[in-house]
C-alpha cells in the first residue's frame, strides 16, 4: 500500500470514527437549535413583538441576551464546526447514499463545509465582540460590488436563479420524500417513520420556500440593475407579512422553520453519517 493510499484509509476510518459521529450529530443539534430561533424571531416580527432581525445575527444576538448565552455560542460554534468537518468527509469519500460518490454528490458536500465554515467564522466573529452584518446588508454588499465588475450583474443573477433552483429542489425533494433515504429507518418504529416523514415534508418545504424566495429577490436585483433590491433572509421573511394574507403567511412559514427545527433534531438521532 502506498503512502497515499494510506493517507486515504486512515482518514476514511477517521470519518467512520466516533468523533465523526459525535460531530455530525452535534452539528445537527445547532442547526436545529438555529432554526428554532429564526422561527420564533419571524413569527415575532410577524407582529411587531422584535426589533432584532429574523436571520443569524438576530439569533446570536437573541442567544447572547440570555443567561450562559457565551458557553450556548461557544457550543453552536463547535456543533457547526463539526457540520463543517462532516460535510468535507463527505466531499473526500462520498455521502452516505447509493450514488453518494458521485462528482455532483461530493461537489455539494464540499459546498455545504465551505457554508458551514461561514457559519463558524460568523459566529466566532459575534462572540469576539467584532459583530456581524445582518443578512440584508450582507446580500446588498455582495450585489453591489458584483455589479460593480464586468459581467456582476450576469453573476447576481445566476446566483439568484441558483437559489430558486435549490428551494425548489428542496421542496420536490420533500414532497418526493427523497430525503428518507439518507435516514436510519431501521432504527425507527413504524410511528417514528411515519411522524419523521411527515414533519421532513412540511420542515424541508418551508425551508426550500424561504432560500426560493431569497432567490427571487437576487434575480430581480440583478434585472433591474438596483442592488438595494436584494434582500437577506430578514428582508425576504418581512416580505410575507405584505402579502394579501398579510402576517399570517410569515406566521406560517415560520412555523414551517420550526418544524424544520424539530426535522434537524430527528436527523441527529437518525441520520446516517457514515461516509459512503
Amino acid at each position: 500500500m502506498t503512502v497515499g493510499q494510506e493517507a486515504k484509509a486512515a482518514g476514511r476510518r477517521m470519518s467512520s470514527g466516533n468523533g465523526m459521529q459525535f460531530l455530525a450529530r452535534a452539528g445537527l443539534t445547532a442547526r436545529g437549535f438555529m432554526y428554532i430561533l429564526l422561527g420564533s424571531l419571524a413569527i415575532q416580527v410577524a407582529f411587531g413583538g422584535t426589533d432584532k432581525k429574523a436571520d443569524r445575527e438576530g439569533a446570536l444576538s437573541a442567544v447572547s441576551e440570555t443567561p450562559g448565552g457565551t458557553v450556548i455560542l461557544w457550543a453552536m460554534v463547535v456543533g457547526f464546526f463539526g457540520l463543517a468537518v462532516w460535510r468535507y468527509a463527505e466531499a473526500a469519500f462520498g455521502q452516505p447514499v447509493p450514488d453518494g460518490r458521485k462528482a455532483t454528490k461530493r461537489a455539494a458536500s464540499f459546498g455545504r463545509g465551505v457554508f458551514y465554515t461561514s457559519v463558524v467564522v460568523s459566529i466566532v466573529s459575534f462572540v469576539m465582540g467584532q459583530g456581524t452584518n445582518s443578512s440584508d446588508e450582507q446580500s446588498k454588499t455582495f450585489t453591489a460590488k458584483a455589479m460593480e465588475e464586468p459581467g456582476g450583474r450576469w453573476l447576481v443573477l445566476a446566483v439568484g436563479i441558483g437559489f430558486m433552483g435549490y428551494g425548489i429542489g428542496c421542496i420536490v425533494n420533500a414532497i418526493r420524500r427523497k430525503f428518507l433515504k439518507k435516514l436510519n429507518r431501521a432504527e425507527m418504529t413504524p410511528r417514528q417513520r411515519g411522524m419523521v416523514e411527515k414533519i421532513g415534508i412540511v420542515g424541508r418545504s418551508a425551508r426550500g420556500v424561504v432560500f426560493g424566495s431569497v432567490g427571487i429577490f437576487l434575480a430581480n436585483a440583478a434585472i433591474q440593475y438596483d442592488p438595494d433590491k436584494a434582500k437577506g433572509l430578514d428582508g425576504t421573511l418581512r416580505e410575507f407579512t405584505k402579502t394579501p394574507a398579510g402576517p399570517w403567511l410569515l406566521v406560517a412559514v415560520a412555523i414551517g422553520l420550526l418544524v424544520y427545527a424539530v426535522y434537524s433534531f430527528c436527523e441527529a438521532r437518525w441520520r446516517r453519517v457514515e461516509p459512503g
